[in-house]
Parts: structure tokens; C-alpha cells; sequence
């Protein structure tokens, strides 16, 4: 016959775990070197990571980062104390494939990501950026552009959430031996 055994149909594609993985791997640098400059105090960083950080801004428009609203820095404060830690034990089971063990904190992780970028896409595409100490979206296209940037935080969160909930691989409950 040819039926497909229950192990090979539960099995999560790997690609999707290798993505993940990048995914929690290339946040590290991304949150210490670049996210955590609207927290710290100036100075702390290189010159070239500041001067990398002011590139982006103004070419991408994201005054968010220069002058966190109240709001966009408790997200930052959440991304420091709670994701960042979280970031290379996520990085690990996923490059390492089949770890169970990690459906829970991704499900909590992929769940807070997902909200807190709502609020920043929302903000993206409907705040007045004309009063801004610093120059924020104007165009339509500019917005789009910023979402564009902002978009793969809110897409991966939630095939993350989505694997973790319905691949039968993350989803099946393993019933323990009683003794």
C-alpha cells in the first residue's frame, strides 16, 4: 500500500523550522545593536551603529526609533527583558528540529509579538507624522514602504503561532506513562 506513515505526516517541513531559526537568530543582533538605542542612554553604542540607526530612520522614514512614543518603548522594554532572552532557546530548537518542548513559550511569544505589531502597523499607517520632532511617513508610499519593514515581525510571529498550533507534530499531546 502506499500510506503515508502518521511520523513522516506529522513532521513539521524543515524549511519552516530553519526559518524560524533564522529568524530568532538574526533578532539577537538586530535587538542589542539597533532596538535597544531607543532605551540606552547615547554614547553607549558606536558611533557607526548610531550613524547606522539615524540611516535608517531617515530612509525609511521611522521616527519611532529616534523618539519612542511612551507606547512604542514599553514594546522595546518587552522585546529587551522578555523576547531577547527567549531568542536563542528559540533559535536552538528550531535549528535542532522537533523540539516539543518549545510549542508553549512559542505560542505565548508569537501571541505578544503579533499584538504589539498591530499596534506599530496601525500607527504606521494612520498616525499624522507632520508634528514629529523627527521626519516621519508623509506619502502613502512612505508608509507602505515603513510597513514594509515592520511586516516580517508580524507575518513570521504568526506562521510561528499557526505551526505551533495546527501541525500535528507541536499539536499532539503526548500522554505520560503512569506508573
Amino acid at each position: 500500500g502506499g500510506r503515508v506513515p502518521v511520523a513522516a505526516m506529522a513532521a513539521v517541513p524543515r524549511w519552516r523550522e530553519r526559518l524560524f531559526a533564522f529568524y530568532f537568530f538574526s533578532h539577537i543582533p538586530i535587538t542589542v545593536l539597533i532596538d535597544l538605542q531607543a532605551l540606552l542612554p547615547a554614547g553607549i553604542h558606536p558611533d557607526s551603529l548610531t550613524e547606522l540607526l539615524q540611516w535608517y530612520t531617515a530612509t525609511f522614514r521611522d521616527p519611532m526609533m529616534l523618539n519612542p512614543p511612551a507606547w512604542f518603548k514599553a514594546f522595546i522594554y518587552c522585546e529587551a527583558f522578555l523576547q531577547l532572552p527567549f531568542f536563542p532557546v528559540a533559535a536552538y530548537a528550531f535549528f535542532k528540529g522537533g523540539c516539543k518542548w518549545i510549542r508553549t513559550p512559542a505560542i505565548i511569544y508569537s501571541t505578544h509579538v503579533a499584538t504589539t505589531l498591530f499596534a506599530i502597523l496601525a500607527h504606521i499607517l494612520f498616525h499624522d507624522f507632520s508634528k514629529s520632532e523627527h521626519l516621519g511617513p508623509q506619502t502613502q508610499r512612505e508608509r507602505l514602504t515603513l510597513l514594509s519593514i515592520y511586516l516580517p515581525y508580524l507575518l513570521i510571529p504568526l506562521l510561528i503561532l499557526y505551526t505551533m498550533l495546527y501541525n500535528p507534530h507541536y499539536s499532539h499531546v503526548e500522554k505520560r506513562k503512569r506508573r
